[in-house]
């Protein structure tokens, strides 16, 4: 495909952003967008003719090498300006910002060499985070940042295998996977620039203490008192208790299974990181896997079992999918050595936040469903009434 030639834009992204004044201009700027990249990073495509790039629900992730006959002093130099840029861009004056991102120039510019996607992503506040968790964990259980341009609103990272992630693993596999990962990712905060980005757990809890009984109100009561109350008692709790416990760390929140790729070389799991090892000597099983789109947050990190358990639902088993719900979340919790209560009580919360979210708009029924499903099954009473578990559509599948 020659470095002329428009890239195609997948059509459910297409549709996606075309509904608004806002999403046509962002697909309207992407092959500015692309083509700026291209020539700041001195890339190429390397998608087949016909192909289509990947994307997520708001991003177009496009498989790039580095161009033939580039400058890797210069790939370099332009990787550590535009990574100082986007650590200091909101930290003016940083030089302990500026100094890490120029250490990190020698090893970004020979990861360039190689494979790598370009994302753009549509712009809000969880893309411009992207970034600063991605740097703090420098590969180890999370994708490699190489490049970021935070005016432009790309990123350039190491180039997984988008064919392979958890979502069609067997739960064995997944388990100590995310295990694995999980505390890999579960930094400590520290004095870095990058934390200062971040919200907090315990912050986004008293928030919902005020928010959802009001939008429970305005959306007609979807759902009965008593769930919503369940949801009320564990974000004043948790909220209080995220505040007190001393037990804060940087927290992948939407960690579900299409969002753990497989690493493209898996001779070379978490590179720039020591690999993992087992007390017997064996590599770890999340070496070889790596984290994507993290929405980051500081907090308790059993905030971040709930996708877990409102992806592969019609897994569960049919004779008692409740309990197999408790139960995956007992298995995750404790393979990534987290309290399996705490995560209960996140997940419930997160669930009924996206109850209203889906109670707000229109031919979301069956989301609305899963999400009361999920909520009611781990507050100990299911509500009556719902679509068979097995029967839920899966989140992001197109109900129009």
């Amino acid at each position: 495909m020659s470095q002329s030639a428009d890239v195609p834009i997948p059509p459910d992204l297409s549709r996606r952003y075309s509904g608004s004044t806002t999403g046509r201009d962002w697909l309207a700027s992407l092959p500015r967008l692309i083509r700026h990249s291209l020539d700041q990073w001195q890339l190429e495509l390397d998608l087949a003719p016909g192909a289509l790039p990947w994307n997520g629900h708001g991003a177009i992730v496009i498989p790039v090498r580095q161009r033939a006959g580039g400058d890797a002093d210069s790939s370099s130099s332009a990787s550590a300006n535009t990574r100082t840029t986007a650590v200091s861009s909101t930290n003016t004056g940083s030089t302990a910002a500026s100094a890490a991102s120029t250490r990190s120039a020698a090893s970004t510019a020979a990861a360039m060499a190689g494979a790598a996607v370009l994302k753009v992503a549509f712009p809000h506040d969880e893309a411009l985070l992207e970034p600063h968790a991605l740097a703090l964990w420098s590969g180890r259980g999370a994708v490699r940042l190489l490049a970021n341009d935070p005016g432009a609103g790309t990123v350039l990272l190491e180039r997984l295998d988008a064919a392979r992630s958890l979502q069609d693993a067997p739960m064995d596999l997944a388990l100590p996977v995310w295990g694995g990962l999980i505390r890999r990712l579960s930094l400590v905060p520290d004095d870095r620039p990058e934390w200062r980005e971040f919200s907090h757990v315990a912050a986004r809890a008293e928030q919902w203490s005020d928010e959802l009984p009001e939008s429970w109100e305005q959306l007609g009561r979807p759902f009965p008192r008593w769930l919503l109350e369940a949801a009320l008692e564990v974000c004043q709790t948790r909220g209080a208790v995220g505040r007190r416990s001393g037990r804060d760390v940087l927290v992948h929140t939407d960690l579900h299974f299409l969002n753990v790729l497989a690493r493209s070389d898996r001779g070379a799991p978490d590179r720039g990181a020591p690999r993992g090892r087992t007390p017997e000597g064996a590599p770890e099983p999340a070496d070889g896997w790596a984290a994507i789109d993290p929405q980051p947050m500081i907090g308790e990190a059993e905030f971040a079992v709930a996708p877990l358990l409102w992806n592969r639902i019609p897994e569960l088993p049919r004779a008692d999918p409740q309990r197999g719900l408790l139960e995956r979340c007992r298995d995750f919790s404790l393979a990534a050595g987290l309290d399996a209560e705490v995560a209960r009580q996140w997940s419930l919360a997160r669930e009924v936040e996206n109850a209203l979210g889906y109670a707000s708009k229109p031919r979301h029924e069956g989301h609305l469903a899963r999400s009361l499903w999920v909520a009611s099954t781990l507050a100990g009473r299911t509500l009556p009434d719902l679509p068979a578990p097995h029967e839920l559509p899966a989140p992001g599948q197109d109900l129009h």
